[in-house]
């Protein structure tokens, strides 16, 4: 099956991924839950039924047994980046140690890093405790290096992650891996393979065994204090979570908050065992490599190659359609990318295509915040790296909406407030231009030999 992404107006939500397509081939109907009927009241409201807003209705309805939680979703649970990502369940953050370090001094970085590795751990023991089989295996995430440049990256994050003394990253030599024109790889621990559709759509399950109520097909158009409208009716309530990610450009309170950037995959047919063995990517264990225009890749539960990366333009406005899932020049890109680091796979057949946005802040910093004034909290700006950081996002909302005193509500990232996007046209050129800027550096440290000046001088467009 080759999925198009153009969501008909009937439905069609296998079509939105191999994730999707994977859980309604293993019985899941991705039927709409009921939509609200009218005007009604709750504890709190939880904007958005991805795993940010699902996590924190699992561990606020553990500190509140007896509170009202409604979660509203536009389209099913699970639709967006929570869906339809690259599987990886790992401690990565949008920023690195030394820049946490930077912003917040190095005991609030620590503490960040040790709370992300926490969490990967802390995701598989949830998913278990709610019944949930995500294929989740802790194998480990390898981060190739092809070049002397890349090299030369990769030593100083194993030499960075000594530093701090948190993260337990290894220097593998060349003859360790097996990627093509592999000159060594940095392998993490602190990362586990999940199938994202079958945790987010358990999740949903799970939480509505414990008394939330979740209603699909219900747009939310404006957030107030005390009050959330939607198409459906009105909702009265204590507290709200916007809880939307890269769709959060389409409220007016979070429109310049988030840029939707998109992100685009693909799936090939199962690979036979002796192929795997011979590129040496065991289940559970996920990879990338040190290339400025960012690619990601697992080994799924039934032995494909899930590949994912950038390189698809952010469209004028923070718009968002389903047109924007699918990028041919991007699809080929990856799976010629794939076909170089892994000659072995031969002209294996590509089954799936998708994609879809993820949120990204102007500092490429995510946070969690709640407003006693206003009993509004809101978590996102994940850039990628939500698999896990959702979880810790609700963890940590669940006590700031419950006034529960942890470690978790005095991690640096709580409170942060990133500085608004530009107005238009300023946000598509700049964010455009450092997109492009990456293509060009990975074209220049081939050429040179030698770390990239574009990305020296673009890469704060894009977070570097």
């Amino acid at each position: 099956m080759d999925t198009t992404l153009n969501t008909p107006a009937g439905g069609g939500y296998r079509e939105i991924s191999y994730w999707h397509d994977s859980v309604a081939a293993d019985g899941d109907d991705l039927a709409q839950r009921p939509s609200l009927d009218g005007p009604t009241d709750a504890d709190v409201v939880i904007v958005g039924g991805g795993l940010t807003g699902l996590w924190t209705a699992w561990y606020l309805a553990q500190r509140e047994p007896t509170a009202r939680i409604l979660v509203i979703e536009k389209e099913i649970a699970g639709f967006g980046a929570s869906g339809r990502n690259g599987g990886w369940c790992s401690a990565l953050f949008p920023r690195s140690a030394s820049s946490l370090a930077r912003t917040h001094g190095r005991e609030g970085a620590v503490a960040m890093r040790r709370a992300m590795i926490g969490t990967v751990d802390e995701v598989g023991r949830a998913a278990a405790e709610a019944g949930v089989d995500c294929d989740y295996v802790r194998g480990g995430t390898v981060l190739y290096t092809r070049s002397v440049v890349q090299e030369r990256a990769g030593r100083a994050d194993v030499d960075e992650a000594a530093d701090f003394g948190v993260d337990p990253l290894e220097w593998w030599d060349a003859d360790a891996v097996r990627a093509a024109g592999a000159t060594g790889a940095v392998f993490d621990p602190s990362c586990a393979r999940v199938h994202p559709a079958k945790l987010v759509r358990g999740i949903a399950r799970a939480v509505e065994a414990r008394g939330v109520r979740i209603a699909e097909g219900t747009t939310v158009t404006r957030v107030d204090p005390g009050r959330v409208e939607t198409d459906r009716g009105v909702v009265s309530c204590d507290r709200i979570v916007l809880a939307v990610e890269g769709y959060g450009a389409g409220l007016a309170q979070t429109h310049r908050r988030i840029l939707p950037l998109y992100s685009l995959m693909i799936a090939t047919e199962p690979l036979p065992a002796a192929v795997w063995d011979e590129i040496d990517v065991p289940h559970g264990r996920t990879f990338s490599d040190y290339r400025h225009l960012l690619v990601y890749g697992q080994r799924t539960a039934d032995d494909r190659f899930a590949f994912g990366g950038r390189g698809a333009r952010y469209h004028f406005g923070s718009a968002i359609r389903p047109g924007y899932d699918r990028v041919e020049r991007v699809f080929s890109h990856l799976r010629r990318t794939l076909g170089e680091l892994f000659p072995a796979i031969g002209d294996v057949e590509v089954t799936h295509r998708w994609g879809g946005p993820l949120g990204v802040p102007r500092d490429w910093h995510a946070g969690v915040r709640f407003d006693p004034r206003t009993r509004i909290a809101w978590a996102g700006g994940y850039v990628g790296d939500g698999l896990s950081t959702t979880n810790l996002a609700g963890r940590t909302l669940a006590d700031l909406l419950s006034g529960t005193d942890s470690e978790l509500v005095r991690l640096p990232w709580v409170g942060h407030r990133s500085p608004d996007w530009e107005v238009e046209p300023f946000r598509f050129l700049g964010a455009n231009a450092g997109l492009a800027a990456m293509g060009v550096a990975d074209a220049e440290e081939g050429l040179t030999g030698r770390p990239s000046l574009v990305a020296r001088a673009l890469g704060p467009l894009i977070g570097h």
